[in-house]
């Protein structure tokens, strides 16, 4: 009477902890949290299991690791590879089917062909050097998909594990491969989506370039025609005007190109790095003056503290950003108005401020505005050329550097570019 009772009990216990974890499994829970959350059903119902783990079998890496414990510690277990066909692992998985190892014989004898080194972090994970008493062990398999093993042990030598435990145990291991099967279903179906937008996104950008290239092209095309023809003598005035045209469109296209090639480097990690002591107030000068020299409506102002510390960057790049920077304030700014470069010292790092008084930038747009071919859209219609690389190479280069970029802007008030970059150890010292 007392054995139906009791047998009653667990199968109650059982069939309430299979509720609990069909649940968990629907849950939208990350795969780890997920198995985390299911090998602590197990806890209470299966009374002699002292500890537990979910061993998954990993490809590439061609051993079985843990995913999720417990009663181990996970810290130190994490470290242990089981190989193909090693330990009760290896060997319930190659089998593909539960195991009871009800005696400290046959766990042992299971457990021979564990290399010294795992069975090392084994005893070091339950802080003990023991060896289990019994085991129970099912294969963590979805049809003819097999993931892992899932593994429970009894520390104890007074309450062996028995055959009534085996179902439980191995519904477990399924409930575990369908969650495991659906995440890799919903990671695959993810990979075919990113496919597809990143395959609409390149033929998008594909057909902006072009778009964008084309314009200064049918310009310079335009104007060199117009000055080649036989019929019309152009005065000198307009001849000069025309040039002037074809160079600034010339100039527009070499920005482009210069985009698309610092973002091709970037795309391939072949942002190779020279570092060097650098004097930025002098540096910002001189591209502020270079700078200057191409806008007429515009009025460059360099404003640095005259104890503005050394920086240790890669001055070809950080005249990049530099340029990069500028050359977005004088586009989104047509109407012309001051660009301010000022320098800012912190405690471990300097802050580079540039500032206009352009068209400013919408709220919704403030968040994608450093993402690849994303171009601020204007409120006036002013149809604005570029890339839309511009800003997403600048971050690549500060963030290579170790500092940060960021914006603040309004709309029709202009837009404050701003990127911090680490003070040199030199200037470190003396603070």
């Amino acid at each position: 009477m007392l054995a139906t009772q009791n047998g009653q009990e667990r199968l109650g216990k059982e069939l309430h902890a299979l509720t609990e974890v069909a649940k968990t499994i629907t849950s939208p829970l990350e795969l780890p949290e997920l198995l985390d959350a299911v090998m602590k059903k197990i806890i209470g119902v299966v009374e002699q299991a002292d500890v537990g783990v979910a061993m998954l079998w990993d490809q590439p890496a061609g051993l079985f690791r843990p995913a999720a414990t417990f009663g181990f510690d996970m810290d130190v277990l994490k470290d242990m590879g089981l190989r193909a066909g090693e330990s009760i692992t290896g060997k319930v998985y190659d089998e593909g089917r539960a195991t009871l190892l009800p005696t400290p014989v046959e766990v042992a004898a299971a457990m021979a062909d564990m290399r010294p080194y795992n069975r090392d972090i084994f005893n070091r994970s339950i802080h003990a050097d023991v060896s289990p008493n019994s085991v129970l062990a099912a294969p963590i398999v979805v049809g003819e998909q097999k993931y892992g093993v899932l593994v429970l042990e009894s520390l104890n030598d007074t309450i062996p594990f028995t055959q009534a435990n085996l179902p439980f145990v191995q519904t477990l291991a399924d409930l575990i491969a369908l969650a495991i099967d659906r995440d890799r279903l919903e990671t695959q179906a993810d990979a075919v989506r990113e496919s597809r937008r990143t395959e609409h996104l390149r033929a998008e950008i594909m057909a902006t370039l072009s778009h964008e290239l084309r314009m200064p092209l049918s310009a310079i095309k335009g104007y060199s025609s117009a000055l080649l023809l036989d019929e019309v003598e152009w005065p000198i005035e307009k001849q000069k005007e025309f040039l002037t045209l074809i160079e600034d469109e010339c100039d527009n296209m070499q920005v482009m190109l210069k985009d698309i090639l610092d973002s091709s480097l970037i795309e391939v990690e072949q942002l190779a790095l020279e570092k060097q002591p650098l004097r930025l107030p002098q540096f910002a000068n001189e591209v502020a003056t270079d700078a200057q020299r191409r806008t007429d409506n515009h009025r460059i102002i360099v404003d640095f503290p005259p104890d503005f510390p050394l920086v240790e960057v890669d001055p070809r790049w950080i005249k990049q950003v530099f340029r990069n920077i500028i050359e977005n304030a004088i586009r989104y700014s047509p109407e012309g108005g001051l660009i301010v470069i000022r320098g800012e010292i912190r405690t471990i790092d300097v802050v580079i401020s540039i500032a206009d008084q352009g068209i400013g930038i919408s709220p919704e747009d403030l968040i994608p505005i450093f993402e690849k071919y994303f171009r601020v859209r204007s409120a006036t219609g002013y149809h604005i050329a570029g890339t839309g690389l511009g800003l997403p190479v600048a971050r690549a280069i500060v963030e290579a550097h170790g500092g940060r970029i960021w914006v603040e802007s309004k709309t029709g008030e202009g837009t404050t570019l701003y990127f911090s970059l680490p003070k040199s150890k030199t200037s470190l010292e003396d603070v």
